[in-house]
């Protein structure tokens, strides 16, 4: 009997355990036929997610020298752009439409937008004179290694003696970060190209990049923030002060209002759509006020001034001269906080700039008046006084004038230029923070340099006149320009509206001078010659 039941569990064991390999090999066959459907669509996700998110070669992980560490555009914040990923995307998948707007310049547009159209149009094709090695802000061999200084500063020098492993067919300078490839690209002519292909993944990299240092910058009224990231690149934070249909009282002095941070972000898009470019490159980014600044500050002084609002938000104020106080103190939602991130220039004990005081500066006194306020005859002592005797610099003031007066902006006390060029190059408008305050009146004061001097570039009047039509709508360009960015809506529709209207009146300035000249070419100085 034993023997028998000892059989007959063998015989099963064996039964089971043969339909377990049957089983076995069924589901193998079933994999092996199902896996590679569904394999290849995710092969390339992720090589589309690589191509958006990392630049950096995997080969270059081997580098052995303390270089660029991180060039994958990872954030740390708790919130994340998806329409500057968006337009990366576009940009690389290589559809139609984006290439034939200039893919690297344009993308995230579509083919039928204004914006597009605009930079299509051949006013903004004029090209600019050739560039030669003494017109770029940076001599840079190109298969040298970029490493940090020895002092522990983040400024970054040649290094020669660089070893590197790099991936066949590349370069050195496919290593650098987008920050530092912005920097090298500067010339005597502009900071960036009219499409460069940069641009977008500098937007990018402002918008998403984990931020690993936090402190406050020095000097200024208002408090703003210098941020690192992990490739050692970095930007001027400006943190929001006012909601977007939040007019400037008018009882405010010019020399007290707010800086607004959709100012600086609108302020770039304007520069770039009137063709200047002398704005470094500016994206919002709404900002974890505990994560991103509070636990990696190393500023002793701005941690002091943070403190848990009695409605249980994070709030801080910094040190500055105005609106740094517990009653102006910034508080996020609960700890979420709105601003703008601006590209920061190169560092002056690299690329040294000089600051230059505006014949037209306000006095900044309650009750006094600056000498133009009173002179009508003022512009005839600029014309005789270096540097604005000779060359373009008073047509350049006079372009910076314009953009002031478009975004209401009369805080321009001082510009700069690059020191290397000397008087032969652009001007850089800085600190736009002060724009965009008022919608509901114009301060036609701001335009005091074009109406004495009656004197304007023909090429930026031609891009005026392009402008104050249908097709190519001041307002509507900027309102397209503005939406892919991470905060948009940036700007609340009467300031684009607004737009329009001073628009007009900067025509009505010029074609007033054109009536009262003897000659055209007085008021149209002509830097196009034959290419309109």
């Amino acid at each position: 009997m034993r023997c028998r039941l000892q059989t007959l569990f063998q015989r099963k064991f064996k039964t089971s355990l043969l339909l377990l390999l049957l089983l076995a090999l069924l589901v193998h066959l079933v994999m092996d036929f199902a896996l590679p459907m569904a394999h290849r669509p995710c092969s390339r996700d992720m090589k589309a997610s690589n191509a958006v998110g990392s630049p950096m070669p995997t080969g270059l992980k081997k580098l052995s020298l303390r270089i660029l560490q991180d060039f994958s555009g990872s954030n740390g914040s708790l919130e994340k752009s998806s329409q500057p990923q968006r337009a990366g995307l576009h940009l690389r998948a290589g559809e139609p439409g984006i290439q034939q707007q200039h893919e690297e310049g344009n993308a995230g547009w579509t083919k039928g937008s204004k914006l597009a159209a605009l930079f299509e149009h051949p006013l903004y094709n004029i090209p600019v004179p050739e560039v030669t090695e003494k017109d770029k802000l940076f001599i840079v061999n190109p298969m040298e290694k970029f490493s940090l200084r020895s002092s522990g500063s983040d400024e970054w020098v040649s290094s020669s003696k660089a070893e590197t492993l790099l991936p066949t067919g590349k370069t050195a300078y496919d290593t650098y970060p987008t920050w530092l490839k912005f920097h090298i690209g500067i010339n005597r002519y502009e900071l960036y190209p009219r499409r460069d292909p940069l641009l977008p993944m500098l937007l990018r990299d402002l918008a998403t990049q984990r931020i690993i240092s936090s402190v406050q910058k020095s000097g200024g009224t208002q408090l703003k923030l210098i941020m690192t990231f992990p490739n050692y690149g970095q930007a001027l934070f400006k943190p929001m002060k006012q909601t977007r249909d939040q007019e400037t009282p008018i009882d405010f002095f010019y020399f007290s209002d707010f800086e607004r941070h959709n100012a600086e972000i609108a302020a770039f898009h304007l520069d770039r759509i009137l063709d200047f470019r002398r704005i470094p490159p500016v994206s919002g980014r709404l900002v974890n006020i505990t994560k991103e600044i509070w636990d990696i500050t190393t500023d002793k002084k701005l941690a002091k001034t943070f403190f848990i609002s009695p409605a249980g938000n994070v709030c801080f104020y910094g040190e500055c001269s105005y609106y740094c106080s517990t009653e102006h103190a910034l508080c996020g939602k609960p700890d979420r906080l709105e601003g703008s991130m601006a590209a920061l220039l190169p560092d002056k004990t690299l690329a040294k700039r000089r600051s230059w005081r505006s014949p037209w500066r306000r006095s900044y006194h309650k009750s006094k008046k600056a000498e133009w306020e009173l002179n009508p005859n003022y512009c005839a002592q600029v014309r005789e006084t270096p540097p604005y005797n000779s060359g373009h610099r008073l047509l350049d003031l006079i372009d910076m004038t314009i953009l002031d007066f478009l975004m209401g902006n009369m805080d321009r006390h001082h510009y700069e230029t690059f020191e290397k060029f000397g008087n032969d190059t652009f001007l850089l408008h800085l600190d736009n923070g002060r724009g965009f305050g008022t919608h509901s009146r114009d301060e036609p004061s701001i335009l005091a340099p074009l109406q004495q001097c009656c004197s304007i570039k023909k090429s930026t009047y031609l891009r005026l006149q392009l402008l104050a039509t249908q097709p190519y709508r001041l307002s509507d360009v900027l309102r397209e320009a503005l939406a892919t960015d991470p905060l948009a809506p940036v700007l609340a529709e009467p300031h684009l509206q607004a737009l329009d209207r001073r628009l007009g009146k900067v025509l009505v300035v010029v074609g007033h001078c054109l009536a009262t000249a003897a000659h055209q070419e007085e008021v149209l100085v002509d830097d196009v010659g034959s290419w309109v």
